[in-house]
């Protein structure tokens, strides 16, 4: 059987169902009420746009992504496991999240950390300010970020999954340009190893950082949801409104621009 590997990330990487149950909850937060047009960029297989359009009848997705594989394997695998009322509210479009002017969305969202392909500050407040855009009033801008020391260190994780095991690793970190060269290996069971599955050239965006562009960008607000601790000491997935972050070695968080 041939490897898929959109497949294996989703099966390892992704919880759509989960994202847009916190993307929902995030913006009832933010403004007492319900949204309904998701923005997802970066979207690649757009399961999330996917999974937003289940959560109700006036739910519309909008995805962007400049890549027209992952996008052709999201109509084959995703899109066509809904219904047509479902299939009908969502919109993809093979475009740079850079320079879109469609319609205007209640939620943006860039998770999995793809944004920290921009490098620069310049474009960074460039893509912020084309999101705070394209927010109708009261819209809220959703990413996600990672750090600790343990990330300016080369390592290797592993999980093991139902017939499937999955690397991360990090390369190597450069303090001068805090950037970071990552990969995703996986091995079926039973099968050879996909080396390289995924790769990754990253600028290390820094929560100060980030909540200075957003600001520079014309959010008015910029709020910080903070991953809560496991009794083991590791994440446990849920994440609150936090002002001051724990010490870790390593850790998450969704920073979020309110229009």
């Amino acid at each position: 059987m041939k490897f898929d590997k959109f497949a294996a990330y989703h099966d390892s990487v992704q919880c759509p169902k989960d994202d847009v149950r916190f993307l929902r909850r995030v913006y009832r937060d933010v403004n007492g009420s319900e949204p309904s047009v998701l923005r997802e960029d970066f979207c690649g297989t757009f399961a999330i746009c996917c999974e937003w359009v289940r959560l109700g009848e006036d739910k519309k997705a909008i995805g962007l992504d400049i890549d027209p594989m992952p996008l052709a394997y999201g109509k084959k695998h995703y899109l066509s496991k809904l219904n047509d009322s479902q299939r009908a509210r969502i919109h993809t479009l093979r475009k740079d999240v850079l320079s879109y002017s469609g319609e205007k969305a209640d939620i943006s969202c860039a998770l999995n950390f793809s944004y920290y392909i921009f490098h620069s500050r310049e474009t960074l407040l460039s893509y912020f300010k084309s999101c705070r855009r394209s927010l109708r009033p009261g819209g809220i801008m959703i990413i996600d970020s990672f750090g600790g020391p343990k990330c300016g260190e080369s390592s290797v994780e592993v999980k093991r999954l139902p017939g499937l095991t999955y690397y991360w690793e990090q390369e190597d970190f450069d303090p001068i340009n805090n950037r970071a060269r990552f990969y995703i290996h996986f091995k079926p069971r039973g099968g050879q190893k996909h080396m390289r599955a995924f790769s990754y050239d990253w600028r290390m965006w820094t929560i100060p950082e980030l909540r200075d562009v957003m600001i520079d960008a014309g959010f008015r607000d910029v709020l910080v949801y903070w991953e809560g601790t496991a009794a083991d000491g590791s994440g446990n997935g849920k994440y609150h409104r936090r002002k001051k972050g724990d010490s870790s070695e390593a850790w998450i968080a969704y920073i979020v621009g309110c229009v």
